[in-house]
């Protein structure tokens, strides 16, 4: 059930960041752990419906390394481990203390990405981030809008649509934004993704349908600020971080948006502190989403601010977010912006999992 005002305010005062945020970190307890596993997709071009849909997950496996020699700084032996057909064998031999899954595609299908934490559960092994439950919702933009909406979280009005050639409602509104219901890192989401008209919006459906084999969300585009929020839960406090994107030029001409194209571009965009009025709104719904969704550990949400009400529209969330210490990360540079770095955010996302460790 949504939470009350009071209790969204009560978390506010909690969770909002004034000046540089200092994470929970247990240093003596991160001198416990035996073996960390950092797990990460396996992936192969074969899998995928297309060239970019390969492209935006295949760094994973570089991410993980990182992330790793991260780990082996504090002292802890780690080794990276494929989320393959292999993988629940590997758990069984190595029985580590913790998996750090960075697993967001199995054979190329985000639909899968449950199937890890099940896995994990199976073998009684801790893993960092969504459980199964939070990754099935945080896979499936219809659901993750529905569930927005019975949270009285502000989120575009949508339609769903399964079939090819399915009429667009027109009561949406214009201009329209098309997306896959799945799949991450803005896959889908092109230069040309915003129309202005029903039909257009129509064929681009189509066609998105005909290729990733996947249904869509079409969205009402909200044309204002785009704003990346970041919830990270330190087993203390959900830490509440953001950034308002700036950005160098309009993605087709027209409008302000991140595309696809725009992570081949280092200068696509920059981020600026969130005003204070609008920072408290957002931090009081980011807090409530993240609880709502079956979020865990960290998540990242991205939003909409309608220019004439100022309401803060979420359109996307993203459980288990690319976690590393490449600055290009949007979480990873959100929180910098408040002074925290990434060797704090791997020490105190390890050290809520020290607890029962001899």
């Amino acid at each position: 059930m949504p939470t009350s005002k009071s209790e969204d305010e009560a978390l506010v005062k909690k969770t909002s960041p004034k000046g540089k945020i200092k994470l929970a970190v247990d240093k003596d307890g991160l001198k416990k752990f035996r073996l960390v596993v950092v797990a990460y997709s396996s992936v192969q071009r074969e899998h995928f419906a297309t060239q970019s849909a390969y492209e935006a997950e295949v760094e994973v496996e570089e991410r993980a390394v990182e992330v790793s020699e991260e780990i082996r700084k504090l002292g802890i032996q780690v080794r990276t481990l494929p989320g393959d057909q292999y993988f629940y064998t590997n758990l069984l031999v190595d029985k580590p203390d913790l998996v750090v899954n960075l697993v967001d595609t199995l054979k190329g299908r985000d639909q899968l990405q449950p199937s890890v934490p099940a896995a994990l559960e199976l073998a009684g092994i801790p893993y960092t981030g969504a459980g199964m439950e939070g990754l099935i919702i945080g896979n499936n933009r219809n659901l993750t809008k529905r569930l927005l909406m019975a949270y009285d979280i502000p989120t575009p009005p949508f339609q769903f649509i399964r079939r090819a050639g399915t009429t667009i409602d027109e009561d949406l509104g214009l201009p329209l934004i098309v997306k896959l219901n799945e799949g991450g890192g803005s896959v889908g989401i092109n230069n040309h993704a915003v129309k202005e008209t029903f039909r257009a919006a129509m064929l681009r459906s189509n066609k998105m349908i005909s290729t990733y084999h996947v249904p869509v969300v079409v969205e009402k585009f909200i044309g204002g600020p785009e704003i990346t929020v970041v919830v990270f839960d330190d087993g203390s406090k959900r830490h509440v971080f953001m950034g308002q994107k700036v950005f160098r030029k309009k993605a087709d001409g027209k409008y302000f948006f991140t595309s696809f194209e725009s992570y081949d571009d280092s200068k696509a965009y920059k981020y600026i502190p969130v005003k204070d009025d609008l920072r408290y709104e957002i931090t009081k719904l980011a807090v409530r989403a993240f609880g709502g969704l079956q979020h865990n550990d960290y998540a990242k949400f991205d939003i909409r601010v309608d220019e004439e009400t100022t309401t803060p529209y979420f359109t996307d969330s993203n459980p288990n977010t690319a976690f590393g210490p490449d600055m290009g990360l949007p979480m990873t540079e959100v929180m910098a912006m408040y002074g925290v770095e990434f060797p704090e955010i791997v020490s105190s996302l390890l050290s809520k999992y020290t607890k029962g460790l001899q």
